[in-house]
């Protein structure tokens, strides 16, 4: 698929992933409107995008149809990443994390449903809702437990675009996808990734916490993810599938604080127990079985964790102004 010249739609183009695809996108040409709500809270940085030649941004919920009727109308390609992504907010305020990642998401797909059914639809999906494994790799056949509000209503949202592809004949991709980690991420705490805030520890010098440590994780570096969902938009054979995305190989959080920390060059870390409300909700070891995707797609991740982490690193060393 040719990018250059097509009307292509980013939600959440604010946000960590939104603004990394949005980058590649403009690289290639496409001609991109992006839709956000520009809540500081849940991710969105204007500094994500700043000197960019956007095609347009509209402040607005994916769920104000006014707002964003005409671009939605236009679009060929919409690639949906908005949503709020707290556990423990989700935890503390369910009714909004109700209305930010299932109703929104609902009315954004009976819009398109109405006025531009055959555009491309990939949507931002999530391991989390899998819950505690009950094997290792998890493939996309996994029995689903959401083990908080967060991962209930992300799975309702990955359902709904799912039925309008199947009833509706929408031509839709969901992603389900793991850890990912690189520059514009949220390092100001941990709402998005406890990686954010340990990666703010080794810039500032400071101790971070690792609770545990003995789970194993693995990580998807944002740029190997971007090339994923680009491929899933240029691939027909995966309209109407879900796909686990991975990335890294696997280890443990005490071996990734040991690895970050030695990439780094400075910051320190204390091993201790879970917190009771966090462990209520976590999910343990999680690896992701990524080969349905790989073989749908020839994708294979090109950036070993270890260089990640330095990447991203420099990246915040010139710019973490504007992100803390």
């Amino acid at each position: 698929m040719s990018w250059r010249g097509k009307p292509v739609i980013v939600t959440g183009g604010m946000g960590f992933i939104g603004s990394n695809l949005v980058r590649r996108l403009l690289e290639a040409g496409a001609e991109v409107t992006v839709i956000d709500r520009m809540l500081a809270q849940y991710g969105a940085n204007p500094f994500n995008l700043s000197g960019l030649g956007l095609t347009e941004l509209i402040e607005a919920d994916i769920g104000a149809e006014t707002a964003i009727f005409e671009a939605i109308g236009k679009a060929a390609v919409i690639f949906n990443f908005a949503g709020q992504t707290s556990h423990m907010d989700s935890m503390k305020q369910p009714l909004e994390d109700l209305r930010l990642n299932q109703e929104a998401n609902l009315r954004f797909l009976e819009l398109i449903r109405r006025i531009n059914p055959q555009a491309r639809l990939i949507f931002s999906s999530t391991r989390q809702f899998y819950g505690p494994p009950h094997y290792l790799p998890v493939d996309e056949k996994h029995p689903i437990a959401a083990p908080d509000i967060n991962g209930i209503h992300k799975y309702a949202a990955e359902s709904y675009h799912m039925l309008y592809a199947r009833v509706h004949g929408m031509r839709t991709t969901a992603l389900r996808l793991t850890n990912v980690f690189g520059p514009r991420m949220r390092i100001r705490d941990a709402k998005q990734t406890f990686l954010g805030i340990w990666i703010r520890h080794v810039l500032e010098n400071t101790r971070f916490e690792v609770w545990s440590g003995e789970q194993k994780r693995d990580f998807t570096y944002v740029d190997d993810l971007i090339d994923a969902v680009l491929l899933a938009a240029e691939t027909d054979s995966t309209i109407g599938q879900i796909y686990n995305i991975g990335g890294c190989p696997p280890m443990s959080l005490l071996e990734l604080a040991e690895l970050l920390i030695k990439v780094g060059g400075s910051g320190g870390f204390d091993r201790k127990e879970f917190p009771a409300e966090r462990k209520k909700i976590d999910i343990g070891d999680y690896i992701a079985d990524d080969a349905a995707f790989r073989a749908a797609t020839g994708w294979v991740p090109k950036t070993s964790l270890a260089d990640g982490l330095k990447q991203t690193l420099e990246f915040y060393r010139g710019n973490a102004a504007h992100y803390l």
